[in-house]
Parts: structure tokens; C-alpha cells; sequence
């Protein structure tokens, strides 16, 4: 007689001597021997320890999904407040740069729980692009009381936090639109970098995770930034997805951006930050989803409602607001025309002066961070070194309502002929070279003989 045993019981066995009983009763079927005879085969049943009998509860998949996230949820905490231990008490100055989005909102909640936010140990940074949504800086007043904390808030340079009038006036509203790398520079990068020297940060900690995207697919929990010179970089949730996220936010019933009650998964800039989808189908409201919550939930959606109608100058779609980028820090730091036959205008006064002095005149208005000024720096410089008038330079983005009535800009550059009887003549072509300079100046010479 040849018997063949199952190998069923055995791996059952085995089963549970690596995971236990309990772990996997719902899963071993009955063990069973066939036993093949010159009649035929028999085959004969045997209950097994771990085998179901016909009255035991039915397997609740259900049940064992919710704990089995619960498990990865606690085991995610446990990491992620691990790595805020080291980043806030192994360095001298830890500083999280908070957006308030779901991964943000997140940390926050680990800091209070750690308690490093009431005694200070870690603090809470936030910029302010004056293009946030205004329940952005509402939330933030909110999470303030609620935690017991209060954030330092850093804004375009030389412009007052909450001052948007003042930002228009120095910078422009259309800024974005105009140029929108050197916004990113303006409103997003040098502020930022000015927050962390400000607060003397060693260890910047920030809410990236590698479900976010392809950009950040291979992030890890500590990584040298590269800005700020070098400082370290946690990211304490760079292992989660967006489903744990939601999962904690309603674990814990965290307080969390209004925003996601209106359909969108991470919050920007209101210019640029859609809901997902359009429709806003999908929202998390009194701590659940309601719709479909795949559009949000699928790898690299979370922000696919950010940066909408947005291009980089490559003519790339832009996916990142440059403060996470290599070469994040070179901004744009020094003036044009430094050098050379190019005079400088150092007020209103005198270009008020030279437009009225009865004498021709070349006067180009300009902004340093201006990648289309830059463009024309080299071929301006060298037709002022032939022109047969003064040449003249003015910055106009630090007086704009002067330039726009004065000297006819309303964007960057703007060249003029200023007339002998005063009248200012604006150069209308986007040919920039030094020949093309010469050529509108002549005009004025035929006009006059």
C-alpha cells in the first residue's frame, strides 16, 4: 500500500509554530490522508486542530483588514515619532515647515503628542504667498489655539506679513503669470530660506512622502537638503501612503485643512489648485470619504490638483514649487548693468528730472529678477556704448505705479525714447538686440529733421 499524505496538515503545522494558532485557524483546512489500495481510492477525513468546524464563525475579511491596517498604522506612528526624537533632541534647532496639508496636519498632531510643541523644542514655521487660500492662514489660527503653539510667519522680502496690498505695489499681482520661476523665487523659495537662517535651523522637518510622486519616489526618513547649505532633512512620513494619512487624521480625529471637506486632496496656491476630481465627487468630511476615493488614494494623485496650467520655462509641466529642488537657493541676487555705459536712475525725483530736462534720452525699465531684462542685459550694454543719447536704467518693480504713469510699463522690460519736449515714446517690438536698440533711436532723428 502507498500512502500519500497531504501536505496540507504539515504546512498548517508549520504555520503555526511560526505564527500561532490563532493566526491562521481561519485559514487551515482539515487535514486529510488518501490511501490508495489495488481496489481504488479511499480517502478519509481527520478534524483538525486547526480546521473549522462546521459551527465556528466564518473568516471576517473584513475584520482582518481593518487590523491589519491597524497594525501598519501603529507600527508607521512609532517610526515616524522615532524619527522626530532624533531630528528634535539630537539637533539644537528643529523646524518644521508646515502647509497645513494632510501630511502636515499629521506631523503636527506627533509633535503635540511628543510634546515638543508646547515647550518650543520644535517649531512651527509657514509661508505665506499672499496667493493661499484664505482659509489657509484661518486654519492656522485655528491649529495654533488648538495646540497650543505659535507659528512664525515669513513672506516675500521687504513686504510686511498680511500686507498683500504691499506685495502688489513692490512686486506686482501678475507676478505669477509674468514670470512664474522668479514668483516661486519671491513668495516661495528666498522666504523660505529666510525662515529657516532666521530660526537657526539644523534639521529641517517636512511632511514629503514617496507615494507622492516619481520626484520623490526614493526619499528616505533623514537626507542632506539641498539648501540651506547642507542642513539635515527629515521626513518622518516618507514611508506612508495617503490612505494612512486619512487613516490617522480619523484615528485620532485630527484637525485638518477645511478644504478637503470641499473636494481637494492637497491645498496651494488658490490660482493653481483645482479639486480632484473637478467635480468635487470626492471629499473627506467628519473624518470619512464620501464619493470614490481612489482619484485621491492612487499613487502620485495627491497632488494632481496643484500647479494646474502652470509650465516651467523648459515648457515642462511644473510639478514642484522649486523649495524641495537642487539649486533652490540661487536666486537671483544681483542687479543688472552693473558696469558700463548704462547710467543708473536712483529715484523718482530724478527720472522725473531727466524726462523733463528738455534733453533726449534712452531709459530702460527694469526688474534684475526679470528673465526677459536678463535676456537683452549683454546687447543693451553694448548699444549704450555706441548710442548717441544718454542711456539710462530704472528699476521699476520697487515703483511701479511711477513706471506704469510715467514711463508706460506695465511689464518687464519696457525700453523709452524720452523726447526733447518731454514726451515719452515706448519701444514696441521684442526685438532686443544692440542694432535693433539703434534703430529706434534713429527714428527719432528722421522724425525731427
Amino acid at each position: 500500500t502507498t500512502t500519500t499524505i497531504i501536505m496540507k496538515a504539515y504546512a498548517a503545522a508549520v504555520a503555526t509554530v511560526l505564527f500561532g494558532a490563532s493566526a491562521i485557524t481561519a485559514f487551515a483546512p482539515s487535514a486529510s490522508i488518501t490511501t490508495r489500495t489495488n481496489g481504488g481510492v479511499a480517502t478519509t477525513k481527520y478534524s483538525s486542530a486547526l480546521g473549522m468546524a462546521d459551527d465556528e464563525k466564518v473568516f471576517d475579511q473584513e475584520a482582518y483588514i481593518a487590523e491589519s491596517k491597524e497594525m501598519r498604522l501603529k507600527y508607521l506612528e512609532e517610526q515616524a515619532m522615532f524619527a522626530l526624537k532624533i531630528a528634535v533632541e539630537n539637533y539644537g534647532n528643529a523646524v518644521f515647515p508646515n502647509a497645513m496639508i494632510a501630511g502636515d496636519v499629521v506631523i503636527t498632531h506627533l509633535l503635540h503628542r511628543m510634546g515638543y510643541l508646547k515647550d518650543g523644542a520644535a517649531k512651527v514655521m509657514v509661508v505665506d504667498t499672499f496667493h493661499l487660500f484664505p482659509e489657509t492662514m484661518d486654519f492656522l489660527r485655528e491649529i495654533e489655539e488648538f495646540y497650543g503653539f505659535k507659528a512664525e510667519v515669513f513672506c516675500a522680502e521687504g513686504v510686511p506679513v498680511g500686507d498683500k496690498a504691499g506685495y502688489d505695489a513692490k512686486y506686482g499681482a501678475n507676478l505669477w503669470k509674468e514670470d512664474i520661476e522668479q514668483y516661486d523665487k519671491v513668495c516661495k523659495v528666498e522666504p523660505f530660506q529666510r525662515g529657516l537662517k532666521t530660526l537657526n535651523t539644523d534639521c529641517m522637518i517636512n511632511g514629503r512622502t514617496r507615494w507622492q510622486g516619481f520626484e520623490r519616489a526614493w526619499i528616505d526618513q533623514f537626507e542632506n537638503a539641498p539648501i540651506g547649505g547642507g542642513l539635515a532633512k527629515c521626513n518622518p512620513i516618507a514611508y506612508w501612503t495617503l490612505e494612512d494619512t486619512f487613516d490617522y487624521i480619523a484615528k485620532y480625529e485630527v484637525p485638518h485643512h477645511p478644504l478637503h471637506a470641499q473636494g481637494y486632496p492637497s491645498i496651494g496656491d488658490a490660482k493653481d489648485t483645482i479639486p480632484i476630481p473637478e467635480d468635487g465627487s470626492t471629499k473627506f468630511v467628519n473624518f470619512k470619504f464620501e464619493g470614490d476615493k481612489t482619484p485621491w488614494l492612487d499613487y502620485a494623485s495627491e497632488r494632481k490638483g496643484r500647479f494646474v496650467g502652470l509650465a516651467n520655462k523648459d515648457g515642462s509641466t511644473k510639478t514642484e514649487c522649486g523649495i524641495h529642488v537642487a539649486g533652490a537657493e540661487q536666486t537671483f541676487d544681483r542687479d543688472l548693468w552693473e558696469e558700463g555705459a548704462v547710467k543708473n536712475i536712483a529715484s523718482t525725483d530724478e527720472a522725473a528730472e531727466i524726462i523733463g530736462s528738455g534733453k533726449e534720452a534712452i531709459v530702460a525699465v527694469y526688474a534684475p529678477w526679470c528673465q526677459f531684462c536678463q535676456g537683452m542685459e549683454d546687447e543693451f550694454a553694448k548699444y549704450a556704448e555706441s548710442a548717441g543719447v544718454p542711456v539710462y536704467k530704472f528699476r521699476g518693480d520697487e515703483e511701479r505705479d511711477f513706471v506704469q504713469a510715467s514711463l508706460n510699463t506695465e511689464s518687464f522690460p519696457t525700453v523709452n525714447f524720452i523726447k526733447a519736449d518731454g514726451s515719452v515714446v515706448k519701444y514696441d517690438s521684442e526685438a532686443r538686440s544692440a542694432d535693433d536698440f539703434a534703430t529706434f533711436e534713429k527714428s527719432f532723428e528722421k522724425s525731427t529733421a
